[in-house]
């Protein structure tokens, strides 16, 4: 992986402030792959591709990600910044709306990143846990919405984002089969792991 290109992709993204997986979060996550043996990881919302290529770098040899985006700007600027970043080979991008494209989806992953939209979270669950592989880890981004999930914020705007994010939380907490943690990194993070 080119680390002075990823660099670069990072600012430029900062720049033209597109949402990107921020330091802290990222951290924890690296942690979790470090310790982890990874083949596939499935991520929800590409973006422009910066935390796909971020995670590459922790996949075993001939491990892959998988990742889906329906902005079709964002998806030729991660294709871009995929190959600038020199893991082409690592990193497949699905361009399309998530909840079409991952009822199609069959094989397990060993990681799965969400980081779509927030009003589809619970559905993007359902999918996360019919895909993941034994031992597998969840990982949710932006659970906390800006403190809005915790508090009683019940404004018109984003009253649905609020509302299924609390959905998807319950369901994390209260699922037998998961073990899950919400961290206060970045704008909150739920890492469920598999029992």
């Amino acid at each position: 992986m080119n680390k002075i290109e990823l660099e670069k992709i990072k600012q430029k993204a900062l720049e033209e402030h597109i949402p990107i997986i921020m330091d802290d979060t990222l951290e924890v996550i690296e942690d979790l792959l470090k310790n982890k043996k990874v083949t596939k990881i499935l991520e929800i919302g590409t973006a422009v591709g910066y935390s796909a290529i971020c995670f590459s770098e922790f996949l075993d040899e001939n491990g892959t990600i998988d990742t889906i985006e329906r902005d079709e700007e964002r998806v030729e600027k991660a294709k871009e910044n995929i190959k600038r970043a020199e893991v082409e080979g690592k990193i497949n991008i699905h361009f399309g709306d998530a909840v079409e494209i991952l009822p199609t989806f069959k094989e397990k992953y060993d990681m799965i990143f969400i980081d779509a939209a927030k009003g589809k979270y619970p559905f993007f669950l359902s999918q996360a846990l019919r895909l993941l592989a034994k031992d597998g880890i969840i990982l949710a981004d932006n659970v906390l919405y800006k403190g809005y999930v915790m508090s009683d914020y019940n404004k018109h705007k984003q009253r649905t984002a609020v509302r299924n994010l609390r959905e998807y939380l319950k369901e994390v907490m209260e699922n037998p089969n998961l073990e899950t943690e919400i961290l206060e990194v970045g704008d909150g993070l739920a890492v469920s792991i598999k029992k």
